[in-house]
């Protein structure tokens, strides 16, 4: 067996022909079965492994994160014969067939052959950085989206309407703050023309200053008289960016935390101001700020240097997909608001679909949108107000869609019974194009307006498509449409253009996770949340899903640094521009969604 050992392939070409027959000699051969751990962290490893046939994975010790999964030719541990110990388990996915070289061989070749040598020290040192980074859990992204919560926040002062301006003053001087929230009776004149708004009012010391030296207000004035009302709040848990967006909005320099209808604490600007290290949340405020188009297209034009920034700094691309997505969405929030009449923006909501609608788009790519409108509406010039609309959002950089999928074209405006109606033709055809239309409306995700309307269109087309096995089963064929990029051998199979991680990959998985959570009614419209909730349902392992969402975010990041480095939105990658261990991660991806195509396959008894 060792005679067939191949020496033309790196590093094993470097050799001399006495170190090659050295090696020849040294050769043993291994046999692990399937679920086999080859080499177990902790433990020493006497052997450097090449792999005859099979796979093997690379997991930490507890088998819950993997880190590469090797094939044919590929070989391992380097890293635990020039050091101390195994650091990851290796286990067998099939049975494997592997030359084991003696440490002892191996490191006299390491040391004898410099070029032999570099080879290896090269690679480890890609690898290692591969490995930290994912091992990475702090980063700047989780600092931007940072949450509010008991670390953000001071406790609330909370005083009852009765006390007097003297006494609120000697309570706020006692406690050392300058605010305090006023506890309303549920009967008072401030709830009963705001029957909505909660409980609350504030008071400050400004407020306080105004009533007794500008209103010649006695200082036994009951302090309801004077807090303002309602308080604008923001829920706990709530993206930090956002309570300062809602700051700038409303031209308040502080805000009431509230769990449920429960105030639990204030935050004030100075706090957010103090939390942030960045000037990221600037491109926020100044979207917020933004009274015509052309001040709304300063602020979106630096978004494409947020995104440079952030990937410079290492920011993990799902940070990155959540971080843009939100920005995107004020973005367009705002354009709705400065182009749509004000008395129609409570009866319509503007959706996104497509990658937008799954918060999973970092560089701006075409529109795609659509309105739902209350049944009844009147609305002149509605056409032309839309167009103008498709038209601002082009201007700020989100190019019109070429499938004319825009609220620009009446087909994607409809009252909420006219959607519905759409809805039950669409399932009762189950086309090909019908099936294309149902997954572009099962990423809806409402952005502008009255957000309520959404929901009633999405039940409906849930509850439709509960049991229906047949479009079901047409409406998960395209996920088995495009082949694996996968040699007979397993290995990364390219072409001329490159491998189309899209086409490959990351299609196979948002639309096969998609057609799942259709199937199951889950509401959720990213695809990292589609296959926690399928974990929650125990529709997906816990291990397959890792797997998944682990191969996703690595062709989103593999595409992601394509697609900045040639300044293309082109979905193919260059196999030589990937590091070893980069293309065992990119491998290790595709056999993953390999299998999941198989599990898809069977589950909806599609033969391929």
């Amino acid at each position: 067996m060792p005679d067939k050992f191949n020496m033309s392939s790196p590093p094993f070409d470097r050799l001399t022909e006495q170190q090659k027959n050295q090696l020849r000699t040294a050769l043993d051969v291994a046999y692990f079965r399937d679920k086999d751990v080859m080499l177990r962290a902790g433990s020493p490893c006497d052997s450097l492994h090449i792999i005859i046939k099979g796979s093997v994975e690379e997991r930490d010790e507890h088998n819950q994160e993997v880190f590469a999964h090797y094939t044919y030719d590929d070989l391992f541990d380097v890293r635990a014969l020039l050091g101390d110990n195994v650091k990851h388990n290796y286990v067998a996915l099939e049975d494997t067939l592997v030359y084991l070289l003696p440490k002892e061989v191996f490191l006299s070749l390491y040391h004898s052959n410099g070029q032999f040598a570099a080879y290896f020290d090269n690679s480890l040192a890609t690898r290692q950085r591969l490995i930290e980074e994912a091992q990475k859990q702090q980063n700047l992204a989780e600092f931007i989206l940072t949450k509010v919560d008991e670390d953000i926040y001071h406790p609330p002062l909370i005083l009852g309407p009765d006390l007097t301006i003297t006494d609120v003053t000697q309570q706020l001087l006692n406690h050392g703050v300058d605010a305090a929230l006023i506890e309303l009776n549920l009967n008072s004149d401030s709830q009963h023309h705001n029957p909505n708004a909660l409980p609350y009012g504030i008071v400050t010391r400004t407020n306080m200053l105004h009533a007794v030296v500008l209103e010649n207000r006695p200082n036994s004035t009951p302090i309801c008289e004077i807090a303002t009302f309602p308080v604008h709040h923001v829920d706990k848990e709530e993206f930090l960016f956002n309570a300062m967006v809602t700051m700038t909005r409303q031209r308040v320099k502080r805000l009431m935390v509230c769990e449920g209808k429960k105030a639990v604490g204030m935050l004030d600007m100075t706090q957010i101001l103090s939390a942030f290290s960045t000037h990221s949340h600037v491109l926020s405020l100044s979207i917020a700020r933004a009274n015509s188009v052309e001040e709304l297209a300063l602020a979106s034009n630096r978004q494409q240097q947020l995104v440079d920034s952030l990937v410079t700094n290492g920011i993990r691309t799902q940070f990155m997909m959540e971080l843009v997505s939100a920005i995107n969405e004020q973005i367009i929030e705002r354009a709705f608001e400065l182009i749509l009449p004000p008395a129609v923006h409570g009866h319509c909501c503007l959706i996104v679909m497509g990658s937008e609608g799954r918060k999973e788009q970092i560089l701006k790519t075409d529109q795609d949108n659509a309105l739902i409108l209350e049944d009844g509406i009147d609305w002149p010039n509605k056409d032309a107000t839309l167009k103008a609309l498709n038209h601002t959002l082009a201007r700020l950089g989100y190019p019109l869609c070429p499938g004319d999928v825009m609220v620009s074209n009446t087909h994607w405006v409809n009252t909420i019974s006219d959607w519905k109606h759409r809805i039950d033709q669409l399932i009762t055809s189950a086309s090909s194009e019908s099936v294309l239309e149902i997954a572009i409306l099962a990423d809806a995700r409402a952005v502008a307006g009255n957000l309520e309307l959404l929901m009633p269109v999405k039940q409906h087309l849930q509850q439709q498509m509960e049991g229906q096995e047949t479009i079901l089963t047409e409406f998960t064929r395209p996920a088995l449409n495009f082949a694996v990029p996968l040699t007979l051998f397993g290995n990364v199979k390219s072409s001329k253009q490159g491998v189309d991680v899209k086409q490959g990959g990351i299609f196979p998985i948002v639309h096969g996770v998609r057609a799942i959570s259709l199937e199951y009614g889950i509401n959720e419209t990213n695809t990292f949340e589609r296959i926690e909730q399928l974990v929650s349902k125990q529709v997906l392992e816990t291990s397959t899903a890792e797997n998944l969402a682990e191969a996703l975010k690595h062709l989103f990041k593999l595409r992601l640094q394509q697609q900045l480095s040639h300044h293309d939105m082109s979905n193919a990658i260059q196999l030589n521009d990937l590091e070893r261990p980069e293309r065992d991660l990119l491998r290790h991806g595709f056999h993953v969604v390999k299998k999941f195509k198989q599990w898809l396959g069977y589950h909806y008894q599609i033969r391929h």
